[in-house]
C-alpha cells in the first residue's frame, strides 16, 4: 500500500536559508501521526511545503504514488489534501455557512455537503448565519477544519489546532479526530504541542530537531508523558 502523503528528503526555507534539511515523513490511511519538537524546529515549514505554499528545494513530495512535487497548493487541494493551518485564518466578516462553502470549491466533485460535516461539528448548524469572527477560537479551529473537510480531503494536515483554543473544546478535536479516522479511510498528521492531546489522538511520531527528522516514535513512547514532554520542550 501506498502512503497516503510522503516526504522523501525533502529541503525548504525561505530566504534566509533552508529550515527543511532532508526531511521524510510518510502517512498511510486510517492513521494519525504526529510532528512532535521544539518550536522553531521546522514543524509548521514541513506543513506548508506538503501543501504547496513553500517550495521544495530538493526531495520529492508524493500524493497516493504520485509526485507532486511542482503543483502549486491549489491543486493539491484539489487532488485531497486537506490543510488547516496554525491560527485556522477563517473569513472573520463571512458567516460560518459562507466559510463552509468556500470549502466546496477546492473540488466541487468530491465535496461533502454541509449536512455532512454539521454531523461533526453540530454546532456550526446553529451557528450557521453568525459572522465567523464572533466565534471563539476553538469554535473558529473547528469551522477551520469543517471547510476543509467539505473537499472530502483523503489526508488532512492540522497545525497546532489546540493553539489559543480552551481545554473542552481542545477535548472536542481531540474526539472528532478519532472519529473522522474511524469512519473514513483518512490519513491525519498532526503539528501539536498539547501532549494530552497528542496522546489521545496520535498512533505515532515523528521527532524534529533543527529541520531534520531525529526519531520515529511509536504508541508506546507517544503514551510515556516524560519522555514525549522532553520532545515538546521549548
Amino acid at each position: 500500500m501506498d502512503p497516503l502523503i510522503a516526504a522523501v528528503d525533502v529541503r525548504s526555507g525561505y530566504a534566509t536559508g533552508n529550515v527543511l534539511q532532508g526531511v521524510s515523513i510518510e502517512v498511510f490511511p486510517g492513521e494519525v501521526v504526529g510532528v512532535l519538537g521544539r518550536n522553531g524546529v521546522g514543524k509548521s515549514t514541513l506543513m506548508r511545503t506538503l501543501i504547496g505554499l513553500l517550495p521544495a528545494r530538493s526531495g520529492t513530495v508524493r500524493f497516493r504514488g504520485t509526485d507532486v512535487t511542482r503543483l502549486p497548493a491549489n491543486r493539491r487541494a484539489s487532488l485531497g489534501i486537506g490543510y488547516v493551518p496554525q491560527g485556522r485564518d477563517v473569513f472573520p466578516r463571512m458567516s460560518v455557512l459562507d466559510n463552509i462553502r468556500m470549502g466546496q470549491y477546492v473540488n466541487p466533485s468530491r465535496r461533502f455537503q454541509p449536512d455532512e460535516v454539521y454531523g461533526y461539528f453540530p454546532f456550526l448548524k446553529e451557528r450557521a448565519l453568525q459572522r465567523a469572527g464572533t466565534l471563539s477560537g476553538g469554535q473558529q479551529e473547528m469551522l477551520a477544519i469543517a471547510r476543509a473537510l467539505v473537499a472530502a480531503p483523503d489526508v488532512l494536515l492540522l497545525d497546532e489546532p489546540s493553539d489559543g483554543v480552551q481545554p473542552s473544546i481542545i477535548q472536542d478535536i481531540g474526539a472528532f479526530i478519532a472519529r473522522l479516522v474511524e469512519s473514513r479511510p483518512i490519513g491525519v498528521l498532526i503539528v501539536e504541542q498539547n501532549i494530552d492531546l497528542m496522546q489521545r489522538v496520535a498512533q505515532r511520531a515523528y521527532v524534529m530537531d533543527k529541520g531534520s527528522v531525529v526519531a520515529a516514535i511509536g504508541h508506546d513512547q507517544i503514551r510515556d508523558t516524560e519522555a514525549l514532554a522532553a520532545f515538546l520542550a521549548v
